[in-house]
């Protein structure tokens, strides 16, 4: 009675599979707006949707016209006036690959339950460590993203400390009264995910200390020196320094052998957060920009960005495996320890999560597809764009570019020509009307307290001409916006 619903060996069930397959790649390829988005508003959204979540009786015939609104009102990432976050056009060879992740439903955290997957996911992840330089005693795990590869940074950094300053296990007994002390230091730029992370931890986000920036967005090494020197004269503990390789608003690489060496000097774990600059490991034209990456102590890389993976897909790198042992726990019905007796390899001894996808494969197998070549000129076509971007802008009347890009974001602004006109509520508006006329989707960050847009080019089969088209048309709808303005 049940059979048809699942894959099985059976002749009938695989058929049934393909048409189920090629309706759902139909509905979608018939589907995707001509936009890069068609301009509804949540109200409008909302009553597309407002059919029954679960009917008595199910039907799949219906299913191809409910895919249709959901496909036909979604963001299109392959457009090319899509470049409002680091948010990727994924590979077709990651797409088949997602199909074989969903249909196979391995979950990674133990052996039994996902024998080959265990073992190509270590691979790869011995080979991401010797790429970022890492000795042999690292390790790593795949992530959900950016966040949580942080988080696990800072997780283990602080269990680090906490051991070796006052051998104290915050596993068994959480934190000592003396953890108030602790502090993390990062850019004033880095990632939000900084403070969430020392939230989460228990040291608050006051913990937090943030560290001026350059001319060019990077952490200051003089102003690094003199926080730490702070710290010190406070009685407070430096418990990790964040260098960040690739921020995202403006793909800033802090400047990592000099950062690595001032935070090891001081007795702190050096996290790098590289989810977006780590692509630039595969990128022969500018690795060198990575110089000093092989020295963190932990690493985070997403794959979801400039690797071109389907959400989620990222991984955690860590140059001392052992530092897993303080958040390893045993469960006898899915990793006892005489499965580590036994050399039984269970993932879930170095993640955070239990259930867990093989995203591995969909990187192995975008890799077999692409090439090492193929990857970097991709990489490279990326940040290629957004200097044709930059260059546009500062061309452009009525735009100001507000940095030179190191990766693939430019972030500007539009300037009224009158000094009375409210700019940054100029330049929110013109987002907003940008994004509800489905005429392109462009993000938007505040710098020194000024909204300004932002590009962030992720689509490397975009031309220079469609590049710069967008820059006028962005800069056309500010003039039309203005003018409104004035007659309003």
């Amino acid at each position: 009675m049940f059979e048809s619903e699942f894959l099985t060996a059976t002749e009938e069930s695989q058929e049934a599979y393909r048409q189920f397959i090629a309706r759902v790649v139909e509905t979608i390829c018939s589907s995707l707006p001509a936009q890069s988005y068609r301009g509804k508003t949540a109200t409008e959204l909302a009553t597309l949707i407002d059919s029954e979540i679960f009917p008595k009786a199910g039907s799949s015939r219906e299913i191809a016209g409910k895919l249709a609104t959901i496909v036909s009102n979604s963001v299109v990432v392959t457009h090319p006036q899509t470049v409002a976050h680091l948010h990727c056009p994924p590979l077709v060879s990651a797409l088949a690959a997602e199909v074989v992740i969903s249909t196979l439903n391995q979950s990674m955290d133990s052996f039994d339950q996902a024998p080959i997957a265990t073992l190509l996911e270590q691979k790869l992840i011995r080979w991401l460590c010797v790429e970022a330089g890492m000795p042999d005693t690292s390790g790593g795990t795949f992530t959900t993203g950016g966040t949580q590869s942080n988080y696990m940074g800072l997780l283990l950094a602080r269990d680090a400390f906490l051991q070796s300053q006052w051998n104290w296990s915050a596993q068994k007994a959480g934190l000592p009264p003396e953890t108030r002390r602790l502090r993390i230091l990062c850019s004033e730029v880095a990632h939000f995910t900084v403070e969430k992370s020392a939230s989460q931890l228990g040291l608050g986000t006051d913990a937090v200390v943030r560290v001026a920036v350059d001319d060019r967005f990077r952490m200051k090494l003089s102003a690094l020196e003199a926080s730490l020197r702070q710290l010190r004269a406070e009685g407070l503990l430096p418990l990790a320094v964040v260098a960040t390789a690739g921020t995202t608003d403006f793909g800033s690489i802090d400047p990592l052998p000099e950062i690595a060496s001032l935070a090891h000097a001081a007795g702190a774990w050096l996290h790098v957060d590289a989810a977006y600059g780590g692509a630039l490991l595969f990128c022969r034209r500018h690795r060198d920009k990575l110089a000093g990456i092989e020295a963190a102590d932990s690493l985070s890389i997403d794959f979801h960005k400039l690797f071109w993976q389907p959400i989620p897909c990222s991984t955690f790198l860590l140059r001392d495996q052992h530092h897993f042992e303080s958040m390893k726990l045993h469960a006898d019905y899915l990793n006892p320890e005489s499965h580590e007796v036994s050399g039984i390899p269970d993932l879930v001894t170095s993640s955070l999560l239990t259930s867990r996808r093989f995203d591995a494969l969909k990187l192995w197998i975008s890799f077999q597809a692409l090439g090492r070549d193929k990857l970097s000129a991709m990489i490279e076509r990326t940040i290629d764009l957004a200097a044709c971007a930059a260059n546009a802008v500062r061309n452009t009347p009525r735009l100001h570019l507000l940095h030179e890009p190191e990766l693939s974001t430019v972030v500007f602004r539009y300037l009224p020509s009158r000094a009375d006109l409210d700019a940054d509520n100029l330049n929110a508006e013109l987002r907003q009307l940008l994004f509800d006329g489905g005429i392109a989707v462009v993000g938007h960050t505040r710098v020194h307290g000024r909204q300004c847009l932002k590009f962030t080019c992720m689509n490397p089969t975009v031309s220079e001409s469609q590049m710069e088209s967008l820059v006028r048309t962005v800069a056309q709808q500010g003039e039309q916006l203005e003018r409104e303005w004035q007659s309003s």
